[in-house]
């Protein structure tokens, strides 16, 4: 690791080699090329503007490729998705004309490398690498690269560049995330005049909230990989499980003090499912993005800062699928010029090292093809290895509880090309029983069954107790499933190949002569909940179990059963016809994929009858999502993404600074996390105790009790540091953080928070303030269980503490009521199971 040192001194910034007519100002040595070819269009000609003196707006972007792609027989570009504000996200195809002429083909030969690796010739096989761009919007220099190595590789000419694009298939990707960057580019373009200035304190280096980093619904697209939630995520996937690279880089920026990073990572940080083979590869290129980097002298560093955990990064997640992952970090300019610790920086500089280290990509790819070639084949090669030494051999998921979500995880294994299968025979594992024809299996003994274990495994024990970001991310938990480990060949117990899709919902009974009958324990049952209202139909829930007719049996229903009266009240003796209830159910069988009970009749054999007092009518939720400074952009567009894409119910947005007298409107306000400095505290105390229903949610706590909104005491924590050296401070303040781990709840279920959920809930927590729990036991609906922790890190100091600790908060304030979440109950949009809390929240409150 010797020769991955910081160079402390920056050269300067013109040097002589520089081919001729390339279009950009700050020259690059490029020894390797002859000459550009003037038939292919410069960035300038098609943009109206030089690389580096202003911000490309994505559809500018698309523009330059498009035009690349007509004059050039090198590429060809394709669009893989659109975002959610409907902006193309494309892909170039470079390599030799001479590749392309059999693309199909070489592709095929690629995926023998995984398919069947003992056929693979590797001989002549181009190596595949995958190379991104500015998966945070406001990073924005990868994309201004991405165009230039367009260009580059479009219109170099010479026999070093030949023969690179005859070795290579280069997937070159400038826009991770357009609607960040568009969100991001327009704000810096348009609050900057002719002279760039450096002032801190001027609005184009002051880019408001929500910033740009994220895309539409705030999140950060390079978290998402692995969960693949988004549409941005999921085209990506096609692409990458289509093509298999060998290599995968991803351009990012960070601070503007900083130098600029490329991997090796801290190697105690790296993720021990990774091959080693992996780390020597990474290494071996960093010798590559080195040179570069000396050549126009850039200060850099590695091995820092930095890791190779969590697969669902971009850097990250290529490891455990039999690539080479890497990231690169350019300290940022954000605006055209900013004054730094280390001298004044313009972009047009930070863009010249991302594409720099673009082409030592390129050359470490010749270099080192065939070795990569090997690591890729010799990485599914060794998966009956694998396979034998694992102690798991494969998962078996129960459709029977929470089908639906078992349903949306086998859609998730789909597009990580994980095989799934019909449970053929009835299996009983730790003593639970998982019935055949009502479960699906998931072998360990396939081509990505590192990625199923990895995705699938919980994880107590750890190299490092810091982590750049979460330790775990275990799927079936986030999904709030039942299922099991198989630690014997599970091969007898694969029946056919299952696809998401087969869960579907049902009426059981005839028409309903009363009301129809809907358990609340179903994912998307307030999703009916809320079509039914909006047609105008009030239906009840049920706060104690009962027994009722359909189609003259009896069967048991739980607290929480929504009760659909098929004559609503308001059209009981109207003249005109109220909506058709049948219609509606039957909408909601078929969209929500719910099981529906048709009620014979009104009075129970067993329990309340359907028109007790023991009922509580439903009302359509009016919900305001607080926003703006003081509020974190991630949590609040978590809320905003469920609410709106799987609910689609709509969510007023209110930014902090803009809350006074005028809530009464709404039933429901959220605060989804953050610090919230300008909210008005005495408006929102009004409203609470006026009849509002306040949510919060992880660092919203805090604001509530310091401003008189929640009765909370928080646990106090006296870490010890006597005798720990100054250079270890902050490591060891670190491992008490916790970023990122599953707790277990253990929820009152007799409270309608708690309707339809398990006693047992697992919950992701970030944060690291624990709560005592409340001496009134009705306020404490969710409490950390003895067993306290699921997976991921926790220091032994703090998981004493866990324990009883409070999770979730119910708490009385006049009229109203405040619901207090200690956790992100829809972390990342992957967290399915624990969502249902926040749901619970908004359409149950009336039954509080």
């Amino acid at each position: 690791m010797s020769r991955f040192v910081c160079v402390l001194v920056t050269l300067a910034v013109t040097l002589p080699l520089q081919a001729q007519n390339f279009p950009f100002s700050l020259s690059v040595p490029f020894p390797e090329i002859e000459r550009f070819d003037p038939a292919i269009p410069t960035p300038t000609e098609v943009l109206g503007h030089e690389i580096g003196t202003k911000h490309t707006f994505p559809h500018e972007v698309v523009r330059y490729f498009e035009a690349v792609a007509a004059a050039s027989d090198r590429v060809t570009v394709d669009e893989h998705a659109r975002s959610y504000e409907g902006r193309p996200l494309i892909h170039a195809i470079v390599t030799s004309p001479g590749n392309h002429t059999r693309l199909s083909e070489l592709q095929a030969a690629n995926a023998q490398l995984s398919e069947d690796p003992g056929s693979a010739d590797l001989t002549d096989m181009p190596v595949v690498a995958y190379q991104g761009y500015s998966i945070h919007g406001n990073e924005a220099s990868g994309t201004e690269a991405a165009v230039l190595y367009l260009y580059y590789l479009a219109a170099g000419q010479g026999d070093w560049i030949d023969q690179a694009l005859d070795q290579t298939i280069l997937i070159v990707d400038p826009l991770f995330n357009p609607d960040g960057r568009d969100r991001f580019t327009d704000w810096v373009n348009g609050n900057r005049g002719t002279v760039a200035t450096v002032d801190p304190e001027d609005r184009e280096h002051n880019e408001p909230w929500p910033y740009g980093r994220t895309n539409h619904y705030w999140f950060d697209l390079n978290r998402d990989w692995l969960p693949a939630q988004h549409p941005e995520s999921q085209g990506r996937m096609n692409v990458f499980h289509a093509w298999r690279p060998q290599v995968l880089t991803d351009h990012h920026e960070m601070g503007g003090d900083a130098t600029f990073f490329f991997m090796p990572g801290v190697p105690s940080r790296n993720n021990p499912n990774t091959p080693e083979r992996t780390f020597e590869l990474t290494a071996a290129l960093a010798d590559h993005h080195a040179a570069a980097l000396d050549a126009i002298g850039t200060a850099y560093y590695t091995a820092e800062g930095f890791d190779d955990f969590y697969y669902g990064k971009g850097s990250t997640f290529p490891d455990i699928n039999g690539a080479v992952g890497i990231l690169f970090e350019q300290a940022s300019s954000r605006a055209l010029k900013a004054s730094t610790s280390l001298g004044d920086m313009t972009y047009a500089f930070t863009v010249r090292n991302q594409f720099a280290t673009s082409i030592s990509t390129l050359k470490g790819l010749v270099e080192h093809r065939v070795e990569l070639l090997e690591n890729h084949r010799d990485f599914y090669a060794a998966v009956p290895e694998f396979t034998r030494r694992s102690p798991v051999k494969g998962y078996v998921v129960s459709l029977d509880r929470g089908g639906v979500r078992a349903d949306m995880m086998l859609e998730l294994m789909a597009r990580h090309d994980i095989d799934a299968f019909e449970l053929a025979d009835d299996v009983v594992v730790d003593g639970r029983r998982f019935e055949a024809g009502a479960a699906y299996v998931l072998p360990i003994a396939q081509r990505q069954g590192r990625l199923l274990e990895a995705a699938f495994e919980t994880m107590r024990t750890f190299g490092d107790s810091l982590f750049y970001d979460v330790s775990t991310w275990t799927l079936p938990l986030a999904y709030d499933l039942e299922y099991a480990e198989l630690t014997a060949d599970p091969a007898g117990l694969l029946g056919d190949p299952v696809q998401a899709g087969s869960v579907s919902g049902s009426i059981t009974g005839t028409s309903a002569r009363h009301a129809y009958l809907i358990p609340w324990d179903q994912q998307w049952a307030a999703r009916a909940a809320l079509r039914i209202l909006e047609a105008g139909v009030t239906p009840t829930v049920a706060t104690r179990p009962f027994s009722a007719m359909v189609g003259g049996e009896v069967l048991d229903f739980e607290r929480g059963t929504l009760i659909v009266p098929v004559v609503p009240r308001a059209f009981a003796s109207a003249d005109e016809a109220g909506p058709d209830v049948h219609a509606l159910v039957a909408e909601a069988v078929a969209n929500e994929r719910v099981q529906v009970y048709a009620a014979d009749t009104g009075l129970t054999p067993a329990g309340p009858d359907l028109g007790g007092r023991s009922t509580q009518p439903l009302e359509l939720p009016r919900v305001a999502l607080v926003t703006g400074e003081g509020t974190s952009m991630y949590q609040a567009g978590e809320v905003w993404h469920l609410l709106s894409e799987h609910y689609q119910m709509p969510v007023s947005l209110r930014d902090a600074d803009g809350i006074g007298d005028d809530l009464d409107h709404y039933t429901t306000l959220i605060l989804a996390g953050g610090w919230y400095g300008d909210l008005n505290a005495d408006a929102v105390r009004a409203w609470v105790r006026g009849g509002g229903r306040l949510i919060l949610q992880d660092s919203a706590v805090n604001w509530a009790r310091q401003n008189e909104l929640l009765t909370l005491e928080a646990k106090e924590f006296d870490l010890p540091l006597d005798g720990v050296a100054y250079e270890d401070l902050g490591d060891t303040r670190g491992a008490q953080a916790i970023g990122g781990a599953i707790f277990e709840l253990e929820l009152d279920t007799t409270h309608p928070l708690a309707f339809g959920l398990p006693e047992r809930l697992p919950v992701f927590r970030q944060g690291n303030t624990f709560y005592e729990a409340p001496e009134l036991s009705s306020a404490g609906v969710g409490r950390y269980s003895d067993r306290g922790i699921l997976s991921g890190y926790i220091s032994d100091e703090k998981l004493a503490d866990l324990p009883g600790s409070a999770g979730v908060v119910v708490q009385q304030q006049g009229r109203g009521h405040v619901t207090a979440f200690m956790d992100r109950v829809y972390f990342r949009a992957f967290w399915h199971g624990s969502s249902r809390l926040l749901t619970n929240a908004i359409f149950l409150g009336p039954a509080y």
